[in-house]
């Protein structure tokens, strides 16, 4: 899809050219149900029984049950309802059952939900605990040995789906083993198929998942094995299907695919082998190492799939990982597919003892078993263009930027933000109440772009610089004398404001920061322009404080935007007086081409990073080139789109739209009416 780079294979794959013709096949051909006896039911039989006879053979199911059904989610659930019925008629009949549901701390989520979900529908009443993994991800072999006397069920998986490290199972069968359980022991094999010998059969392992969507089948087709004599609850009942064992009509689409697939992994004549993955993997790692100085893999390669890596890069949050690469058309994920919307570091990296920086900036590039050697090579290029894009933007620490940035920085996240005043010809900058969470950012920035940092001040007394002074090290004065909020004892500058008050002021280029007293302990700064001693109302740009505007009111006038240090609504910034915003902010790609024909002067925006903007490989929407202008810089230019009698058209764009929508929002309310973005961004429109 218009070059695209998909390396984000184990969320979900493209289905194999010939598992679609199969689905289409039987949808348009053999489109008879199997438990029909006539002559057209019997040849969809003949697929459904093809397709779990080979799945037999393939994983070593031997006498085990091998049943069809909606993917993993599914066989999780109904290997624990089997399980937990189980140990509930043990428990009425006075028999000793374990106390504990013991999963692997690294687990997909979708097994301790199950867990704790069918424990209080069937009132066992038993402890879910998590066995602890170490360093690099392997499930602590003594903790189970402690724990396995007194479980009812264990659950674990084959490999991670995050790091894709290859659990120790023949380890954890014989703690298993030695401890004397009678537990019920579950394994998690979705990411195992196809990457994984596996002889079921011939383990101790009563139940076993598969997904059809990771490799190569559609979506909404899975299997789920249970040995031979172990408790089976059937989780769907009805008119007897899978020899009832799970009701309801097959799909038989989903599982004429997922049988060409089987059947090509028995061939072997289809996917790259496992020497082939583990060199591609080798040449994305070389290339991540060239691109991103400092990164660090966060999982151990001789233990893990040769098609997952996981890695993080100082300073590079997540989020700012994951923009490049999509703006690069590289898609990547930030750990599991299942939990990317929520902004939360890796349970499974936090699970393994890694630090913060590396559970909440890592970054899974997974590959599917149909890559080839143009797509690597590919990726591999485009890698190198997004480290480009990023050290240009001084996001790279210790790595020198060739262009500075210049003007208002903003700085946010989780409803607070922080601000840098940036003045490229001097190579200096102040910081104005940075947050802990972004002191690495910050430092990055700096020492990017060999920035001397002039103060680091804040709107309330007492805030703990420390961190960011240490690890901005020669860039900062860090002997110098400040009070309380970091205001340099001494100024150059002393200056009269529109009140006649006079203040301490720091010169930074063409402008002024002066401090202004707001309250006990707090303060806030105007920044603008001074004409002689006095900085005029009408030339103070920006006002930056933690309290109301009537803080600043008399020193300064309507076109001065208010810069917050908490923005939990995310407004960006405010003005005096804000303007409700109207209905109309949205243009879908359609209605965009006919606006800019209607509207010659408009000025189509871009408001993604720098770093994504330089990354991008197809062009934007719209019929003419963008500007880019970042969110994180709109407060500088919206200062500027909005002094004047006319007010140009501005359409925002950004890759999903809810950055653009923003940036609208922003302007519409302080009244620049003609303010609009694209619907659903440039992902739409590509």
């Amino acid at each position: 899809m218009n070059n695209e780079i998909y390396l984000d294979g184990n969320a979900t794959t493209c289905i194999l050219p010939a598992a679609a013709l199969a689905a289409a096949d039987i949808m348009a051909e053999r489109y008879g149900n199997p438990s029909s006896s006539h002559g057209t039911g019997l040849r969809a039989k003949v697929v459904l029984d093809q397709a779990r006879q080979c799945a037999v053979r393939l994983l070593g199911a031997g006498e085990g049950r091998l049943m069809f059904n909606s993917g993993a989610t599914e066989g999780i659930q109904t290997a624990v309802l089997s399980a937990l019925v189980a140990v509930r008629e043990r428990q009425v009949r006075g028999e000793s059952v374990g106390s504990l549901l013991v999963y692997g701390a690294t687990e997909h989520k979708a097994v301790p939900e199950a867990l704790a979900h069918w424990n209080r529908l069937l009132g066992t009443n038993l402890k879910l605990t998590a066995l602890p993994v170490d360093g690099g991800g392997l499930h602590d072999l003594a903790a189970l040995r402690a724990l396995a006397p007194d479980a009812a069920m264990i659950c674990t998986m084959a490999a991670n789906n995050e790091t894709g490290v290859v659990s120790d199972l023949d380890g954890i069968a014989a703690a298993i083993e030695a401890s004397g359980t009678t537990a019920l022991w579950m394994v998690d094999c979705v990411q195992a198929l196809g990457k994984l010998q596996l002889n079921l059969a011939t383990t101790r392992i009563d139940y076993a998942p598969f997904s059809g969507h990771k490799l190569h089948a559609p979506k909404g087709v899975g299997m789920l094995y249970v040995r031979a004599g172990a408790p089976f609850t059937p989780l769907v009942m009805g008119g007897g299907q899978e020899t009832g064992q799970r009701s309801g009509t097959e799909n038989m689409a989903g599982i004429a695919a997922l049988g060409v697939v089987l059947a090509a992994l028995e061939r072997g004549d289809t996917f790259p082998s496992h020497a082939q993955l583990h060199g591609y993997r080798a040449r994305l790692a070389d290339a991540l190492r060239a691109a991103l100085p400092g990164v660090v893999f966060n999982n151990a390669f001789e233990k893990s799939l040769p098609t997952t890596l996981n890695f993080a890069v100082p300073g590079v949050s997540s989020r700012e990982l994951m923009d490049v690469f999509d703006a690069a058309r590289v898609r990547v994920s930030a750990g599991s597919a299942c939990s990317a919307s929520k902004a939360a570091p890796s349970y499974v990296l936090d699970a393994m003892g890694l630090p913060l920086w590396r559970s909440a900036g890592a970054i899974r590039m997974s590959f599917g078993a149909m890559v080839d050697e143009a797509t690597i090579a590919t990726a591999c290029q485009r890698i190198a263009h997004c480290g480009a894009a990023l050290r240009a933007a001084g996001m790279i620490a210790d790595q020198p930027s060739a262009e500075p940035d210049d003007g208002l920085l903003q700085l946010g996240v989780e409803g607070e933000c922080g601000w840098l005043v940036l003045d490229a010809a001097s190579r200096s900058c102040i910081v104005i109440d940075p947050l802990p969470a972004l002191t690495a950012r910050i430092t990055a920035i700096v020492r990017g772009h060999n920035y001397r940092v002039l103060a680091i001040v804040a709107t309330t007394a007492g805030a703990d610089h420390a961190p960011l002074v240490k690890s901005l090290g020669a860039h900062y004065d860090a002997e110098a004398l400040t009070d309380a909020f970091g205001w340099p004892a001494i100024t150059a500058h002393r200056l009269t404001l529109a009140d006649g008050a006079e203040v301490n002021a720091i010169a930074i280029g063409g402008q002024v920061l002066a401090q202004v007293a707001a309250g006990e302990g707090a303060r806030a700064y105007l920044l603008g322009v001074k004409d002689g001693v006095h900085l005029p109302a009408d030339l103070v740009r920006f006002a930056f404080t933690a309290h109301a505007e009537s803080q600043v009111a008399a020193v300064t006038t309507e076109q001065t935007l208010l810069c917050p240090t908490r923005d939990a609504r995310n407004q960006l910034c405010a003005g005096h007086a804000d303007v409700a915003c109207a209905a109309d902010l949205q243009l879908d790609s359609h209605a965009l081409d006919a606006f800019l024909q209607a509207h010659p002067d408009a000025m189509l925006v871009d408001v993604r990073e720098p770093y994504e903007f330089a990354a991008t490989i197809a062009a934007t929407a719209g019929a003419r080139a963008a500007q880019s202008v970042p969110l994180s810089r709109l407060v500088e230019h919206a200062s500027l789109w909005l002094r004047g009698g006319t007010h140009q058209p501005l359409v925002f764009v950004c890759r999903s739209g809810n950055r653009s929508m923003k940036a609208a929002q922003c302007l519409r309310r302080l009244g620049h009416a003609s303010s609009y973005s694209l619907t659903g961004g440039l992902a739409l429109a590509a």
